[in-house]
């Protein structure tokens, strides 16, 4: 099947921002402007096309991200609609991490909130070029300029405004097109594809255009030599080259444009796709991936986007799907796949056959026979394939960076209400976690419960909720508690010896270990020390092996230890007698007995917290947090309200946003994101 949309006419784009800026309802606009959807959805009425999960419905927010396709102007765009709410900000990352560009949408009158500071961030980790969009313009409140500036201090960004409002509130009626100069008179909340009409600008808004367009070209300038000339000339500088400038500029990640309107109200959106077409890259702007190879991780290797390279992919998002079974969702960076073709998982060394390829509209699907460079597709039936595997062909091996999530910080035992369901509870766990890498499960060997693990109270009430809804199985679940890490303050040297005859055999090991801690955040190291003795592969295999399992079990109250290097420095041995069980054990006790001389402590998870309140509350907020063992960062400016930044062990956050609405009648809100472990102040854990 050839393409019959150039690859320079694809954009893979996500939308970000923080929860309730009007991602979906953006989405849902963008699919009927461009012809995809017949009948536009809300949010709130639980009518989105994006938001297809009964919970995300329920609660009028995006939990899953949710791929879609619509055609404007001979363009293909491929969207990923991300949540906002920061319980699913693997979800943001995961998508980030395939995606060409981005619209970054902000609400009007809030600016940037916390949750689009932890997006934006992620987007720079990627290098995704974005634009901005202004929503909500039709909100008491609104503040064009204020949202923009926001952008500025908050983010460190350089926004500038290609469009700029004609009004705000109940008085929004347009915007001006900086690079036509024309204002566009909206028809009222008409739902026509042409629902604006192009005037000539208002006499009252001639200076401010003027003056927002000599901002433009001024910035737009700074990024190109050749405009630099023309304008410091005096020369007349065309609409045509100032998109080409603009979209160079934006691809450079040297530009960010500024748009503006009203999803809900139907204002704008055209303007939005206008710019997505103009300026976010394509798959060949992005150029070359590289990769490594599989056997040698010192060689690179390149991918181009050509359907005329070999096939490679990432696999960035595992869903089970109630009618097809597990969708394992890919971005094609190069080659062309076709059904029937054997793929092969570098990330693990096996290989799976495609048996269908589908394209994905959020919950609904079209079948394709093939597929080639920069399409983001949906594999059914793909058993060994998890997030961030790299698919290649066997023949041309390739192996791109795995994406890294969050770890679990909060605990909770669950266990199935009926023994009948134990076993399908249990595969439905698997089944979660497979899709969700934030999400993990385990039997505690002491209590002999289930343990669930995820970045959030709300990360676990959906969990539980979709273990009732998608798989039948009734559940009783405990009170969420903190996972808790332990780790040394010190450094320590131990030297055990195991003698001991097992069975008819004599088991001798002798192993000295050092311990010192590494910096937060690094892991667990297990390194050999340079004067070991020579020893054969399996007994170094058992070595490590050993040093590595003993430290996910803390002598404190028994939980993972984390930050730990760990040296072998000298093993003993005796000829016939010196087995892999012997070093296993020898070494265990080493790295147990080590751990206690080195000053063991308990780790928290801290969280960095943001409430936002009126300001007569403020004062109340800041005591609560104090009492909470909170440490206050900085106090900002919100409109009317302010916001108090601290960060706060979890375990005092339980149960916080009851009081929150307490103490502000209702009127506060907060959010909260893993920051780090510290040392615990705690007595009782």
């Amino acid at each position: 099947m050839s393409r019959t949309i150039e690859l320079d006419k694809y954009r893979n784009i996500g939308i970000i921002a923080h929860i309730d800026a009007g991602k979906t309802t953006t989405t849902e606009r963008i699919l009927f402007y461009s012809g995809s959807l017949h009948k536009m959805g809300e949010v709130h009425e639980g009518t989105a096309f994006m938001d297809y999960m009964d919970q995300e419905r329920e609660r009028g927010i995006t939990i899953t991200s949710a791929a879609t396709t619509c055609y404007w102007h001979g363009h293909q765009i491929n969207i990923i609609d991300t949540p906002g709410h920061v319980d699913f900000t693997a979800e943001v990352q995961r998508s980030l991490r395939v995606l060409d560009g981005a619209i970054a949408v902000f609400c009007a009158v809030a600016g940037v909130e916390p949750q689009s500071e932890t997006v934006w961030r992620q987007a720079d980790q990627f290098g995704v070029p974005r634009i901005v969009y202004i929503n909500k313009m039709d909100r008491i409140g609104a503040d064009f300029e204020k949202a923009v500036e926001s952008v500025r201090e908050i983010l460190g960004a350089n926004p500038t405004p290609i469009f700029i409002p004609v009004g705000s509130a109940d008085e929004f009626v347009g915007i001006i097109d900086l690079i036509t100069m024309k204002y566009l008179h909206f028809n009222g909340e008409d739902q026509n594809l042409n629902n604006f009409e192009i005037r000539e600008i208002p006499e009252s808004m001639i200076g401010k255009a003027d003056q927002a367009r000599s901002f433009m070209i001024e910035s737009i300038a700074e990024t190109n030599d050749n405009l630099l000339e023309k304008y410091f000339g005096g020369e007349v500088i065309t609409e045509d080259e100032l998109i080409a400038s603009i979209r160079e500029a934006v691809i450079a990640s040297k530009f960010l444009p500024v748009c503006c309107g009203s999803s809900f109200k139907n204002k704008g959106v055209q303007q939005v796709l206008d710019s997505i077409t103009r300026y976010l890259p394509s798959p060949i702007d992005r150029g070359i991936v590289k990769g490594f190879d599989p056997q040698d991780s010192e060689k690179a290797i390149e991918r181009k986007p050509s359907s005329d390279e070999p096939f490679s992919a990432l696999a960035f998002k595992v869903l089970t799907d109630v009618y097809v079974g597990r969708l394992t969702f890919i971005r094609i960076y190069s080659g062309m796949l076709k059904v029937g073709d054997m793929i092969y998982n570098a990330s693990i060394g096996k290989r799976e056959r495609v048996q269908k390829i589908l394209r994905m509209q959020a919950n609904k699907r079209d079948e394709l026979t093939s597929c080639e460079a920069g399409e983001i597709v949906a594999l059914p039936g793909l058993k060994l394939t998890k997030t961030g595997d790299t698919l290649c062909h066997q023949d041309n091996q390739v192996l791109f960076e795995k994406i890294s999530f969050l770890e679990p910080v909060i605990n909770q035992s669950i266990e199935a209400k009926s023994t009948a369901d134990q076993a399908k509870m249990l595969d439905a766990l698997a089944r979660l976690a497979d899709e969700d890498p934030t999400f993990q499960f385990n039997n505690d060997q002491d209590s002999g419960q289930n343990i669930i693990s995820g970045v959030g109270e709300l990360h676990l009430d959906i969990m539980v909720d979709r273990l009732k809804r998608e798989f039948g199985v009734a559940t009783r679940v405990g009170k969420p508690q903190v996972a808790y890490r332990e780790t040394i303050l010190g450094s320590s040297v131990c030297e055990v010896e195991f003698d001991k005859q097992i069975g008819n055999k004599n088991q001798y090991a002798k192993v000295s270990v050092s311990l010192r801690s590494s910096d937060s955040g690094q892991g667990n190291q297990v390194l050999l020390g340079e004067n070991l003795p020579k020893l054969a592969p399996q007994l170094l295999e058992a070595l490590q092996t050993s040093a590595k399992e003993s430290l996910s079990v803390g002598p404190i109250a028994g939980y993972p230890i984390v930050d730990i290097t760990v040296e072998i420095t000298d093993v003993g041995i005796r000829e016939g007698e010196t087995t892999d069980i012997a070093c296993k054990v020898a070494v265990a006790n080493a790295v147990r007995e080590a751990i206690g001389l080195a000053k063991p402590t308990l780790l928290e998870p801290v969280f960095a917290v943001e409430a936002i309140a009126p300001m007569e509350y403020i004062g109340e907020v800041i005591a609560d947090i104090n009492s909470r063992r909170g440490k206050i960062e900085e106090i900002t400016q919100k409109g009317s309200s302010q916001g108090v930044r601290a960060s706060v062990p979890l375990s005092e956050m339980f149960g916080y946003v009851t009081k929150l609405r307490s103490m502000t009648q209702g009127r506060g809100s907060y959010t909260m994101i893993f920051s780090h472990y510290e040392p615990t102040t705690l007595k009782q854990y």
